[in-house]
């Protein structure tokens, strides 16, 4: 149904104007006969009085439309020409005259002479017209599909494929600097993937990057320990391009490790190195490795704790390593190790070094659950000028061995030291500050110790030399020393 008229019953009957009972006959048309002539209808439409209001602007349109002249305007057609084309009246328009107005106003209206015409509701202005609007407007419509069609087709080499491409502008491929995209893309080509392959067969993968222009990498110890003596080494970086390699030092403890390349290159950049000590919980982190040996992935991460006592072994039953480690939620797994933690400037300011899993058994391995930690390059440039410099690393001592037990309560100081020694060593450190064996130390400096790997993890962060405070438990009493640190040369 029509919703046209709707809220104008009762009044379109009043504002039509009147019609003649049926249509005007040209002066020369055929007469139809009796039996031709179909009966006339015996009520008007109920529909045709719902009329729609005229708008001033439409009456003189509407009264044309409505009351035809008398006389026609036109010449009537020529009589048919045989019996067959005799039939009378013929079909009527489509669209008749009188109903939309788009042919103008007067024409005689074809039908049967004295049949009456109930006429129309008025309807509004331009109906004709507004088809035609629309066909034209599908027209134009057509043509600029058409022109853009064929413009496609023309710009496309000649494939005669209609897809528009995007832009291939270079501007358009740059990252911009501060982003993930934008540090990986400068990064990437100072970081190489290390493949240790030691004289008994054995070995693995790790990273490594650049540390200077004159081609150290610096890695971890766990990395390149298997090829360190009698193995074969080689560094490729991310253009593919490999370079044999050679151990210029490596420090266990640490699990710090320094590589000089075999002919290195000339165009070497080092990474920045940051400030690790500066660096706070929930800042941005990028990690770039070669985990399960993908080269050339970066993950992304938050630092999700500083100062994380971590000791970790190489997994062989070796030595174990300490760190007071920076803790990251990227993604880190086996084949990271020895790769850069980067800050969000794409500064180092850690080497991704071990990972917290659930276990593993046999030659399996098990994957990141977002927890890694990572050796803060503070410590680790340290470390690496000493293996450069002399090839051994130097580690600040205190002179006392503690229990490696994780008791939670403090690094209490052994009875005795390794191979039946003493547990604190005659005019050491710790002898000099008073300390004996038996006494449970909680705290270094602010730091609060709770077991043996922490207390190393947080004297290995300092030097030979620095002054320190230590707090320990004697007979249920707490005391403090004030110690100087000692020093050990090399991991025997």
């Amino acid at each position: 149904m029509s919703t046209e008229n709707e809220g104008n019953e009762g009044t379109a009957a009043e504002a039509a104007p009147s019609v003649p009972s049926a249509p005007p006959v040209p002066a020369d048309a055929p007469q139809a006969h009796p039996e031709d002539t179909p009966p006339a209808a015996s009520h008007p439409d109920a529909t045709a009085t719902q009329q729609q209001p005229v708008s001033p602007a439409q009456e003189p349109e509407t009264a044309r439309m409505a009351a035809a002249p008398a006389t026609p305007q036109y010449a009537p057609p020529a009589p048919p020409h045989s019996a067959a084309d005799a039939g009378w009246p013929p079909p009527p328009p489509a669209v008749p005259a009188y109903a939309h107005g788009a042919h103008g106003g007067g024409g005689p209206v074809w039908g049967p002479p004295g049949v009456p015409h109930t006429p129309e509701a008025p309807r509004k202005r331009g109906a004709g017209g507004l088809v035609a609007a629309v066909a034209v407007a599908a027209l134009v419509a057509g043509g600029i599909g058409g022109a853009l069609g064929y413009w496609a087709a023309d710009s496309n080499d000649g494939s005669g494929s209609t897809t528009v491409s995007a832009s291939a502008n270079p501007q358009d491929l740059k990252r911009d600097p501060g982003t993930v995209a934008g540090v990986a893309a400068k990064a990437l080509p100072s970081v190489v993937t290390i493949d240790a392959q030691g004289g008994d067969g054995e070995g693995g993968t790790g990273t490594g990057f650049v540390y200077d222009r004159e081609g150290h990498i610096l890695t971890n110890n766990h990395v390149v320990a298997s090829a360190a003596d009698s193995g074969q080494l080689t560094a490729t970086f991310s253009n593919g391009k490999k370079y044999d390699a050679e151990v210029v030092g490596r420090a266990q403890g640490y699990d710090v490790a320094v590589l000089k390349l075999k002919n290195p290159p000339k165009s070497l950049n080092p990474l920045p190195l940051g400030n690790s000590d500066q660096v706070a919980v929930g800042d941005s982190t990028i990690a770039i490795g070669a985990p399960f040996g993908l080269s050339n992935t970066v993950t992304t991460g938050i630092i999700s704790a500083k100062n994380r006592p971590v000791a970790s072994g190489d997994g062989n039953g070796g030595s174990n390593s300490y760190m007071s480690a920076l803790q990251t939620d990227a993604s880190i797994n086996p084949g990271n190790s020895g790769g850069p933690l980067l800050s969000s400037g794409g500064a180092v300011i850690g080497i991704n070094s071990a990972i917290q899993s659930t276990g593993s058994s046999g030659q399996s391995q098990a994957g990141s659950i977002g927890l890694g930690f990572a050796i803060p390059i503070n410590q680790a440039r340290t470390v690496a000028e000493q293996l450069i410099k002399t090839g051994q690393p130097v580690y600040p001592v205190i002179g006392a061995t503690v229990t490696m037990d994780d008791q939670g309560g403090g690094a209490v100081i052994s009875d005795q030291g390794a191979g039946g020694t003493e547990a604190v060593s005659k005019d050491g450190p710790a002898a000099k500050a008073g300390l004996r064996a038996g006494d449970v130390i909680t705290k270094f400096n602010d730091t609060v110790v709770d077991s043996g790997p922490t207390l190393i993890g947080e004297i290995w962060t300092h030097k030979p030399g620095d002054h320190v405070t230590l707090t320990y438990k004697r007979d249920g009493k707490t005391a403090t020393a004030e110690v100087t640190l000692g020093e050990r040369k090399g991991d025997s």
